[in-house]
């Protein structure tokens, strides 16, 4: 049978490289941070990872995994309701629920197992999910897991969002799902126009918080503290795996009877292992590094504010954004390709994107943007980009 099958893998794979869409990877052999060595000799300023607070190779975030590890090992070897929970778990989850302003959380292996695991448990074939065109994978896959009717409205559009609440009035709970920061565009959904909905037509609010998290809001908290709404949305997911350290986790933050009613029946909670003692032990430093001091988080917006001012003065079309995601239109797919590999040459590590994962004719490249990078670095970036987009003819 795999003799049949193998054919089959090979035409697929071979259509994927055809259609340019192949994804290779390239191999870092330094730590993460805002200058990594790739391939295994260049170096180059990365500006494509979402390491927006600098924190992937912290000294004081490495120590703490350190330490953890040695005093609770290294990982857990048993799902949590059998005898995987630690006593930092629980410390863990108590900090995360702090800093959202919410009763409680709970943790997952990943955000994506946070997504699958939120719907299913919650609502059923009576209930109604109401979700953003543009939210994450994840929350795509999680909701299918659940038997509630689906509603979709277009990016941030509120009148199609209007329309889906009042037709799922006739369902028993409503929720509506949306990213935080759309990690294609950098833009922020309008929340508080989300929320004044919700409760026009008496519905729950989740919001992905993964690329906000740490980001937007005035100390980085999220959306939820950009629109002054902390501790009124319903249920937040997020990862640890971004802004918080760069490890792996993720977490779902939300009222009490949520966190425990999740804790008995979401699937990737009881049948995966928590995150090992070593991230725990990086992620509650991070935490406690963020409630002394947020001179991250503005070190963060200033480079993003330079970066952004640049790059228009420059002449390049750059989406409107309030996180750290600037994404950089092209709108030739072929073109992001191109200019992406010359700008690894210039020494300059970002990614194109092109249809399926954006739009078609809405092909860019997505620059993320670090508390990492210095000054230095942000000019060199900038400097790169306009010679570039001069050789291809973007800018004149």
């Amino acid at each position: 049978m795999y003799g049949k099958m193998q054919n089959w893998l090979a035409a697929e794979l071979k259509s994927i490289e055809d259609a340019g869409l192949y994804k290779r990877e390239r191999l870092i052999t330094t730590a993460q941070g805002a200058q990594i060595k790739v391939n295994g000799t260049q170096d180059v300023l990365n500006f494509c990872a979402n390491n927006y607070l600098g924190l992937s190779d912290n000294p004081r975030v490495i120590a703490a995994a350190k330490a953890m590890m040695d005093s609770r090992g290294y990982g857990m070897s048993s799902v949590r309701f059998i005898c995987g929970t630690q006593d930092r778990h629980r410390d863990l989850e108590k900090a995360i629920a702090n800093y959202f302003g919410l009763d409680d959380s709970i943790l997952y292996v990943a955000c994506f197992d946070a997504n699958g695991g939120v719907f299913e448990p919650l609502f059923g074939a009576e209930d109604a999910i109401i979700s953003d065109a543009l939210n994450h994978a994840s929350i795509i896959d999680g909701v299918r897991l659940s038997k509630a009717k689906r509603y979709r409205y277009a990016n941030a559009n509120m009148e199609e969002l209007e329309n889906c609440l009042k037709e799922a009035q006739a369902q028993r709970f409503r929720v509506i799902v949306t990213d935080g920061v759309f990690s294609m565009d950098g833009n922020v959904a309008p929340l508080d126009k989300i929320c004044a909905l919700a409760k026009r037509y008496d519905a729950l609010v989740m919001v992905d918080e993964s690329h906000s998290a740490g980001v937007v809001g005035k100390t980085g908290r999220g959306v939820t503290e950009l629109y002054n709404l902390r501790g009124e949305v319903d249920i937040i997911t997020g990862t640890l795996g971004k802004a918080f350290g760069g490890g792996c986790g993720g977490f779902t933050v939300a009222r009490q009877e949520i966190v425990d009613l999740l804790r008995q029946r979401s699937r990737p909670y009881l049948f995966s292992n928590s995150v090992p003692p070593p991230v725990v032990g990086a992620s509650l430093e991070v935490f406690k590094m963020l409630g002394e001091s947020n001179e991250l988080h503005a070190h963060l917006m200033e480079n993003t504010a330079y970066f952004q001012e640049k790059m228009t003065a420059a002449g390049f079309d750059i989406k409107p954004s309030q996180s750290a995601i600037l994404a950089v239109m092209l709108y030739d797919a072929k073109l992001s390709q191109v200019m992406a590999a010359d700008l690894l040459d210039e020494g300059i590590y970002v990614t194109g994107f092109y249809y399926p994962v954006v739009p078609k004719d809405q092909a860019r490249i997505r620059v993320q943007v670090s508390a990492a990078h210095t000054r230095a670095q942000l000019d060199q970036c900038v400097a790169a980009f306009v010679k570039i987009g001069r050789k291809h003819g973007v800018l004149k």
